[in-house]
């Protein structure tokens, strides 16, 4: 009886409160590793749909392509792709130039998008054509308030298709289609390829390869 009223020893206690301390710390390492799994997943996730939302606003900006008199709706000239497009709000609310690049952004190379205000009027344009040209090559900080950082890459490439050919819009062969007046007149061509090659670090290392088919020659699908 006197044995049982003395309750646990203290050996019992120091066991029992090592098993508790031991199932606590398991517990722990557990719960930590179902957070950063959560997070790597979330973070994969959220890279996935960046470069799903880069590749959609890219397909829309060609599917929005105009031809206007006396203007470029498309120009590669080897750092940026400018073109022309319908405003995405109401019909009268004029076009828009933009223009894709690539540039440093805090020491890391960024796919870049850039847009100009609407545009009325030819002078509208020109203004605009040239600010993105500028954009491209050394821009300003008010270039820089209109610009938006997509994703990290390492390069990228275009190619127009024409004439039954994929070919460089730079090439030799660019250039004698420009000469018959079938290649970089300006005109949309028949199809274009965007080559973008991402870091070995993103979430879809290597060559990102997207074909865009102009929406009258495929039924309006791209």
């Amino acid at each position: 009886m006197r044995r049982q009223q003395a309750g646990f020893t203290l050996i019992e206690l120091l066991v029992a409160i090592g098993v508790m301390a031991l199932m606590a710390t398991l517990s722990w390492r557990s719960l930590d590793g179902m957070s950063r799994t959560q997070n790597q997943v979330q973070a994969h996730s959220d890279a996935v749909l960046t470069v799903q939302a880069a590749m959609d606003q890219w397909r829309f900006d060609l599917d929005a392509l105009v031809e206007l008199a006396q203007t470029k709706s498309l120009d590669w000239d080897g750092r940026a792709l400018r073109l022309t497009r319908g405003s995405s709000s109401a019909p009268g609310d004029g076009a828009l130039v933009v223009a894709w690049s690539v540039r440093n952004v805090a020491g890391t190379p960024q796919w870049l998008r850039w847009q100009s205000t609407p545009v009325r009027t030819r002078g509208e344009w020109q203004n605009a054509w040239d600010k993105a040209a500028q954009w491209a090559q050394n821009p300003g900080d008010d270039d820089k308030k209109y610009e938006v950082p997509l994703m990290p890459v390492t390069g990228w490439q275009i190619f127009y298709f024409r004439n039954d050919a994929w070919s460089n819009p730079l090439s030799s062969d660019g250039a004698s289609a420009a000469a018959s007046g079938t290649a970089t007149d300006g005109l949309a061509p028949d199809g274009l390829r965007l080559m973008l090659t991402l870091p070995d670090n993103a979430v879809l290392p290597g060559v990102l390869t997207r074909d865009w088919v102009r929406p009258s020659l495929s039924g309006a699908k791209s």
